[in-house]
């Protein structure tokens, strides 16, 4: 049939003799291009159009259960989309005429019908069939599209009359669309310049005559029939005819009001901290540079002041960064009230804050908004049900004097922020030329620190404790070394704090904590003689919150016995976190993992403190340990520590032990066990294997004394 053939056809006829010649003239002998299917009555037909695809029907208007329009009808219901072609009888031509008008394609009358005629009839109907799907699926999508455009369309003839206007135009406008058509284009939709207030005109006559597209100017205002005023933008097209004459114009636009209030945001959110509000890191910068522009031009001097709090970090962790962000909030509210209406304070990110002093007279200036801010950033902030304090250290630095640059002067605020820092927090400090040596070897080592590990840089070393009443190894401590590739040794007083400082500290305690568990196993396997393994634990570990499980699992891995583990604890870490500390504490007693007081005496426990806590050894402080036997009274401080542990039954470890005198005076006082140079400095583990093979003879310890 053409291009289009007919490969699937239903044929509902009851009468044999006019199926049989139907289906000879459709089907020639030899042919398989035509796949038929007959039905005798229209039930049949119904329940096989339900069940299989056709391309058209053949439909016989006289059936035994259905007749006349009542099949068509039938035949449509059970397949709306498939042609449909009747064949009636000669007599019958106004009913065929009806069904036609019921959605038949077309049809045949009987004892008319040629082979020829037939097939070209059934294709002629599949053809109009496509057509008209095509046709109505357009027309549905051009409704659609109309329904729901979101620009305002207008249509104009030639003159610039209105000819149609669409829904979104008419809720723009103000008009409706009987009122619009006719009138001109003008008059409905009047244009106004934004800056000017002057009216534009609506260009269709240049449209037209230029035979183009047009753009409306830039910062057009459409002005509504009630008055209101809203921001727009838009085009304007010829309407052409087939021969391409212009015959009209169409007007399309769009109230842009949300797009500029959303770019008028964007442009805020770009140049402000989303959580404070506060100027960011880019709008900071460009005030900067036009601070330093008018210190310039007038000789004063401008401020930066780089401040970070002391103490967020645990905050944060411990509440929750819901907390944290409204202290956070808290704080930048407190830092504005303290600045100037020509100052800045810029949030930089994470708990650091930049404030920018413009136009100052001196340089003590700024040293006055440096204590006012230090005090009100101290004072309580009511978060929820918490009254949370935090403090501020404050580096500053002074235009021209510390930089010449935006970039120079917040660097060198940052430097002096960190000698705050270092210098006990909640203080301020002055950029000093000499802040930069520091800084960079800072840098240098904190670079180096992080690829120590990656390097195998680190090594432990192992400093024994010794018994006062045997004289045998107890244990040891492991301690970290570290040997940079051109610094060469690098004291732990220095990079421990700066490892810290940066974060470092977690995976560098995990591979110490590692690989002091793994040696003392190790030694355990050569029947050596050891006893505990004490490793320093820093409070960033310590507060981790997976720092039991991965304590537990190091155990697991070197199958060391937790019983041969000692975790040294500075007392102001225990103090300071005394709630989360005593749950954590238990664990490790539940456990067997021994836990002492390290650096005991040098911060704020009390007795009621010490009973709360699952310890199993106090070390006295070095620092004490050293003015035995010489003017004052830390030896009674030596004394009452002892006696104090005595009654709470924990064990007493004396360390930095160097004399004879020392070691004489606590043996005599009943401590329990020294560590210092006297007995042995701290040794690679070889060297440390042999003292647990000889053992450590000394006066004034144990036996041999």
């Amino acid at each position: 049939m053409g291009k289009r053939s007919t490969q699937a056809l239903l044929l509902v006829e009851d009468n044999p003799g006019d199926a049989r010649l139907l289906r000879e003239m459709l089907i020639p002998p030899g042919s398989r291009r035509m796949e038929l299917a007959q039905t005798s009555c229209m039930s049949e037909a119904e329940k096989y159009l339900g069940e299989h695809a056709v391309d058209v029907v053949l439909l016989d208007l006289g059936l035994p259960d259905a007749e006349g329009l009542e099949a068509v009808r039938r035949a449509r219901a059970a397949a709306p989309q498939v042609p449909l072609v009747v064949l009636t009888s000669l007599d019958d031509e106004s009913l065929a005429v009806q069904a036609l008008q019921e959605g038949a394609q077309d049809y045949l009358v009987k004892g008319q019908v040629e082979a020829c005629g037939l097939l070209r009839v059934l294709r002629y109907a599949v053809e109009r069939q496509i057509t008209e799907d095509a046709v109505l699926a357009e027309k549905e999508r051009a409704q659609a599209t109309l329904n729901c455009i979101g620009d305002a369309v207008i249509c104009t003839d030639v003159s610039g009359n209105i000819t149609f206007l669409n829904v979104v135009t008419e809720k723009m406008t103000g008009w409706l669309r009987q009122e619009a058509e006719g009138r001109r284009v003008t008059e409905v939709f009047r244009i106004v310049d934004a800056t000017s207030c002057e009216t534009i005109p609506v260009p269709t006559g240049i449209a037209l005559g230029q035979n183009r597209t047009l753009q409306l100017p830039l910062n057009c205002i459409l002005v509504r029939r009630d008055g209101v005023e809203i921001p727009i933008e838009g085009s304007i097209a010829t309407i052409h005819d087939r021969q391409g004459k212009p015959t009209g114009a169409v007007f399309v636009c769009r109230d842009v009001s949300a797009a500029r209030a959303t770019s008028l945001q964007m442009s805020h959110s770009a140049e402000h901290d989303f959580l404070t509000g506060l100027p960011n890191r880019m709008l900071l910068n460009d005030r900067c540079t036009q601070a330093i522009v008018l210190a310039r031009r007038h000789a004063k001097q401008a401020a930066v002041m780089f401040l970070d709090l002391d103490g967020f970090k645990h905050i944060n962790d411990s509440l929750g960064h819901s907390v944290g962000d409204r202290l956070l909030q808290s704080v930048a509210r407190r830092l504005v009230d303290c600045a100037r209406a020509s100052d800045t304070v810029s949030r930089q990110g994470g708990d650091e804050f930049i404030v920018l002093l413009s136009e100052m007279q001196h340089p003590e200036d700024a040293a006055i908004a440096a204590q006012r801010m230090l005090r009100a950033v101290a004072e309580p902030h009511s978060i929820g049900q918490h009254d949370l304090r935090v403090t501020a250290s404050i580096g500053v630095s002074i235009y021209p004097d510390d930089g010449l640059d935006t970039e120079t002067l917040i660097k060198n605020a940052d430097t002096a922020m960190y000698q705050a820092k270092e210098n006990g927090r909640q203080n301020y400090q002055y950029f000093k030329p000499a802040m930069n040596v520091r800084a960079v070897e800072r840098q240098s080592i904190e670079q180096g620190l992080r690829r120590a590990l990656e390097r195998n840089e680190f090594a432990l070393h192992y400093q024994p404790k010794v018994s006062f009443k045997t004289g045998a190894i107890t244990g040891a401590e492991a301690l970290l070394r570290w040997t940079h590739p051109t610094l060469g040794a690098v004291s732990p007083a220095l990079f421990i704090p700066i490892a810290e400082d940066c974060g470092l500290i977690l995976p560098i305690g995990n591979w110490v904590l590692r690989q002091a568990c793994g040696q003392a196993q190790a030694w355990v396997d050569a029947g050596l003689p050891m006893a505990t393994m004490a490793v320093n634990v820093s409070t960033k570990e310590f507060l981790e919150p997976h720092f039991l499980e991965g304590l537990f699992a190091i155990l697991d891995e070197t199958g060391l016995d937790p019983r041969l583990l000692q975790l040294e604890l500075t007392e102001r870490l225990l103090m300071k976190h005394s709630e989360s500390a005593a749950s954590i504490l238990q664990t490790l007693r539940e456990r067997g993992v021994e836990v002492a007081i390290d650096d005991f005496g040098t911060g704020y426990s009390s007795l009621s403190y010490l009973r709360k806590f699952s310890v199993d050894a106090l070390k006295i402080d070095q620092s004490f340990v050293g003015q035995i036997n010489t003017p004052g009274d830390d030896g009674c401080i030596v004394t009452a520590v002892i006696s104090m542990a005595r009654s709470l039954k924990l064990r007493v470890i004396a360390e930095g032990v160097e004399t004879l005198e020392q070691a004489t005076f606590l043996r005599s006082h009943d401590c329990d066990e020294a560590q210092g140079y006297y007995l042995s400095r701290p040794v690679p583990l070889e060297q440390f294997a042999n003292l647990l093979r000889t053992g450590i003879s000394v006066p004034s310890i144990g036996a041999q004394a």
